[in-house]
């Protein structure tokens, strides 16, 4: 189990169950929702920087801290509806434009109660 797992309140999985465990009932869908900047002022620097280097890792750090942010508020979401379980997780993420220098991160999946 990862530490992002460990500080989870109740059980997510990708697939559409949990093992071990016995689906009760579907609660509904869930979700968390996060837009993060971008930090406009280093974006020309790091842009060059990603097309010498590849992988421009402060870009990957925040996104990846987002995901975290995302997950933790699906989580809030499905406790709030009343599960004690999210299967189903997905993430999906959309650049909010250049210009703007954002991007939106969202978790998604089901809120389940397990038996």
């Amino acid at each position: 189990m990862t530490d992002l797992q460990t500080a989870l309140a109740i059980p997510v999985s990708t697939t559409p169950e949990i093992p071990g465990c016995s689906l009760a009932s579907y609660v509904g869908p869930a979700f968390g929702l996060i837009v993060r900047s971008t930090n406009a002022g280093g974006n020309l620097k790091n842009t060059f920087k990603g097309f010498k280097q590849g992988e421009v890792v402060e870009f990957s750090a925040s996104l990846e801290e987002a995901r975290h942010v995302a997950l933790e508020r699906l989580v809030d979401h499905a406790v709030a509806q009343g599960a004690n379980a999210v299967v189903g997780l997905r993430f999906d993420s959309t650049d909010m434009g250049s210009t703007q220098g954002m991007a939106e991160i969202l978790a998604y999946g089901t809120a389940v109660l397990l038996a």
